[in-house]
């Protein structure tokens, strides 16, 4: 795996004193009591959980299943969610938790997020990556979110770099 071509991004959190300060986060209801307002959260089916409308969404409101639209920043605060029947760019397909008390450091969060959502790859698409056409990166905890907000968890996003999809990737086998 070349994680040199992995495309990396983070969540970002705003301070209460409205200076842009971006933080990479995987944390969510935390930010959201600092921020002090609502995020816009999808709209939900009640029973099943899945995006129901097109929309802005807060990045820490995204559960494994939800389908987006890819964002050109490497800090995001929002994602545009779809239903996962209509054309996407990526897909949420693993969630784990880095454990340990200290941050490891970021080379250390980043290989553990790579090898973790690696781990899960083939189970989710029915191919092994090597042998994939399917690619993946990472939302993961930054140091500032690991020491203030005790995030630990990495959420794996699948995608096709060859374009938008319709539906979910799981046991796509390519």
């Amino acid at each position: 795996m070349n994680s040199a071509t992995r495309r990396t991004l983070t969540r970002a959190l705003v301070s209460l004193a409205a200076v842009a300060v971006a933080i990479p986060l995987s944390g969510c209801s935390m930010v959201r009591d600092l921020v002090g307002g609502p995020a816009p959260q999808p709209e939900r089916d009640d029973t099943t959980q899945e995006i129901v409308e097109e929309g802005d969404a807060d990045v820490f409101a995204l559960m494994v299943g939800d389908c987006m639209n890819e964002v050109s920043e490497e800090l995001v605060s929002e994602v545009p969610v779809v239903p996962c029947d209509q054309p996407h760019d990526e897909e949420v397909f693993f969630d784990f938790t880095i454990e340990g008390e200290e941050y490891p450091g970021d080379d250390a969060v980043q290989t553990q997020s790579d090898e973790g959502c690696l781990a899960q790859f083939e189970t989710f698409v029915g191919l092994a990556y090597d042998s994939s056409t399917l690619d993946f990166y990472a939302y993961r905890p930054s140091q500032e979110s690991w020491e203030s907000l005790d995030d630990r968890v990495v959420s794996c996003v699948i995608y096709d770099p060859a374009g938008q999809v319709t539906g979910t990737l799981a046991a796509a086998a390519r």
